[in-house]
């Protein structure tokens, strides 16, 4: 066994409202600069929709992730000789449109038109070519559904479902929609590290997070290419590729990061995760249908002893197996099983993982009538606004099953929550609720204060970074090549 440590995140997306909050306090501290206009390392994109960049989960357009040919796992667009051959020309790199061309407004023609009848107004002005621009995308272009027809209608998580399914999510008194926020996944199998032909890229052995060398990048912007979810940007301006590094100054000083900090509806969860780092490539090489499991699989658990043997032994603090046994992301994807990765079947293992939302089921329109579908308080799983199926396109690599065995869990909170609180619940309901997912009473409660009654040190169980050993390591690297310290400008190494 190689028992490696993994900062994991769990987003709750019942509890996110869609202020974008997050993308500002990451935008202001990270990406407000020449270059990084049009970076979002952290965005809240609304569902259905074809998000950032435009239609960014469609790999037939992008080539990013990993493909299973046979019993190997090999990299879409880049490797060995595609990317080779991707160095020069790269037509599977998603171009200025597909994000959008940051724009600001020529504000000085306010204070300085002439005199008139007409008041003046501020044109808008490209932030790249500095001349005039017709603005036609945005970051979040199709945030609340505005763009319906161009937007939500071309989300390819609606490709197998029915048309008649579709058309419902759209009509006016069925109309739904809910947010995804995305940042970088920092997965255990990285296709952007895989690709960067430079070796630019890395992940930390201390803490799993994925950076960026500046100094080794030379802008192949394979790394673009490679990412599935589209978190690795090129700014034009340094020549260098950028992306989302976790807060990592903040996580080592004991601080969630900025985005996590910020999250008005608290939906945002980090802590440890233990894995086997040997059983990545059987994992991750597994047929489709497994994906979600051998996933699951790979987290050992950080109270087995032969686990923690293992773990100090690869060199992992006890302060780290300590924070594992407290991790909140542990309690939502192990032992509650009710958090699931976005895009599994991508193959990179993603270290965020999401708890679906748990839309309204609602009635409908027939023939100018009212129609109820619902038989108790909540009615059936079945009859949600947003269905089934579409969640699984998102969140089980298409599998329904394990998104139903999610939502059942999450709606037996609500029973029985509901029956503490109001006691309006049939016990026979809660009972057969209880037997068919395996939960209990304590559980609910567990899962009900850990998603509502959640205090920051709970949400945030951050281990001390133990950056000395990383130094050491360094120091003796640089040491041996006749270097000393950390090399770079000022003793540093730039990252992003």
């Amino acid at each position: 066994m190689d028992i490696r440590s993994q900062i994991a995140m769990v987003f709750h997306l019942d509890k996110c409202i869609g202020c974008h909050t997050c993308s500002i306090a990451c935008k202001n501290i990270w990406t407000d600069r020449n270059g990084a206009e049009y970076m979002w390392w952290n965005n809240v994109e609304t569902k259905p929709g074809t998000g950032y960049p435009t239609k960014w989960e469609d790999q037939k357009i992008y080539k990013g992730g990993w493909l299973k040919n046979g019993d190997k796992l090999e990299l879409r667009v880049a490797g060995k000789p595609n990317g080779l051959a991707k160095l020069y020309h790269n037509p599977d790199m998603p171009v200025m449109d597909d994000y959008y061309e940051p724009w600001t407004y020529d504000y000085d023609h306010l204070f300085e038109a002439p005199a008139d009848s007409d008041q003046p107004t501020a044109t808008t002005i490209s932030l790249v070519t500095g001349e005039p621009v017709d603005v036609k995308g945005g970051p979040n272009w199709d945030d609340d559904l505005s763009g319906t027809p161009d937007y939500a209608r071309n989300d390819i998580n609606l490709n197998n479902i029915s048309a008649e399914d579709q058309e419902s999510m759209f009509q006016l008194e069925r109309m739904t929609m809910h947010y995804l926020p995305r940042i970088c996944n920092h997965c255990l199998n990285p296709s952007c590290v895989a690709a960067c032909p430079s070796g630019a890229i890395y992940k930390r052995g201390e803490d799993g997070v994925v950076l960026i060398n500046q100094e080794k990048c030379r802008a192949w912007r394979l790394c673009v290419t490679s990412c599935p979810y589209k978190k690795s940007y090129y700014n034009w301006t340094s020549g260098k590729s950028e992306k989302c590094l976790l807060c990592y100054p903040r996580l080592e000083t004991g601080q969630a990061p900025a985005c996590m900090h910020s999250c008005v509806g608290r939906i945002r969860y980090l802590g440890v995760l233990l894995y086997d780092a040997d059983k990545i490539k059987e994992y991750a090489s597994c047929p489709n249908n497994q994906i979600i499991d051998r996933q699951m699989d790979i987290y050992l658990d950080p109270f087995s002893e032969k686990v923690t043997k293992e773990a100090k032994r690869n060199g992992i603090a006890d302060s780290t197996i300590d924070a594992a046994r407290e991790s909140p992301v542990y309690k939502f994807v192990k032992d509650w099983k009710i958090a699931l990765p976005l895009h599994a079947e991508f193959r990179t293992m993603p270290s965020l993982f999401y708890v679906p939302s748990m839309l309204p089921v609602i009635g409908k329109m027939t023939n100018g009538l009212y129609e109820s579908t619902t038989e108790n308080l909540w009615g059936k799983i079945e009859d949600s606004r947003l269905p089934v199926q579409y969640l699984a396109n998102l969140f089980s690599a298409g599998n329904p099953d394990k998104i139903k065995e999610v939502l059942k869990k999450l709606m037996t909170v609500r029973y029985h929550r509901r029956k503490v609180t109001v006691n309006d619940i049939d016990d026979t309901l809660i009972n057969d609720a209880f037997k068919t997912t395996g939960l209990t009473a304590d559980i609910a409660d567990a899962i009900y204060r850990l998603t509502s009654l959640i205090k920051y040190d709970e949400r945030f169980v951050i281990p001390p970074a133990h950056r000395e050993e990383a130094i050491e390591m360094i120091e003796s690297t640089d040491d041996r090549k006749g270097n000393t310290g950390l090399g770079g400008n000022n003793g540093t190494r730039r990252v992003f």
